[in-house]
């Protein structure tokens, strides 16, 4: 049996689902979890300056989990990554996530990091950013995203994972080899 994986990244468009399976494999294996959103969303929705600094921090930790985003500290992350999971679901189903948890979040005046809340749901009109026109926009962003792993992390193992239930298989799995490795 191979050991279970230290350093996990989970990868896919905005509404994929990176957190949520994120926090899943983390609480399967016991690994600390750090939400990139977190960390770079200050107060008033501004990048935070330490951004760079506080990946760096969690990259050289020996075991993680978090989502493989923000282009400036995605090879900081790649570096020292085991494995990428791959969250390529079809894109009616992400723009539906990414609507009904825009929805929930500003209906229920969710804070999300440093106090931020999602914007009134009008903005979506006016704003470029608003995170349902960035999901529309940025929807087949990772496409090649294998040919690039091949090319740029070779030593990364890619796990694809093209629905709801590969995802819930794979954690299901990752959970009884988890299980299997700790007796």
């Amino acid at each position: 049996m191979p050991p279970l994986p230290q350093r996990i990244l989970v990868a896919g468009t905005s509404g994929a689902g990176k957190t949520t399976l994120a926090g899943r494999v983390s609480a399967v294996l016991g690994l600390p979890y750090t939400e990139l959103d977190s960390l770079f969303h200050g107060p008033g929705w501004t990048p935070r300056p330490e951004f760079e600094e506080d990946v760096r921090a969690v990259a050289a930790q020996e075991a993680w989990v978090s989502e493989w985003q923000y282009a400036v500290v995605r090879p900081l992350l790649l570096e020292r990554a085991e494995v990428l999971v791959w969250l390529d679901l079809p894109v009616p189903v992400v723009l539906w996530q990414v609507l009904c948890r825009t929805l929930y979040r500003r209906w229920r005046r969710v804070e999300l990091w440093n106090g931020n809340i999602e914007p009134p749901l009008w903005t979506v009109l006016t704003a470029d950013d608003h995170i349902l026109r960035w999901a529309w926009k940025t929807r087949y962003k990772n496409r090649g995203l294998d040919e690039y792993l091949a090319a740029q992390a070779p030593h990364v193992r890619v796990v694809r994972l093209r629905s709801r239930r590969e995802v819930d298989r794979w954690v299901t799995e990752l959970a009884e080899q988890a299980d299997l490795s700790s007796r």
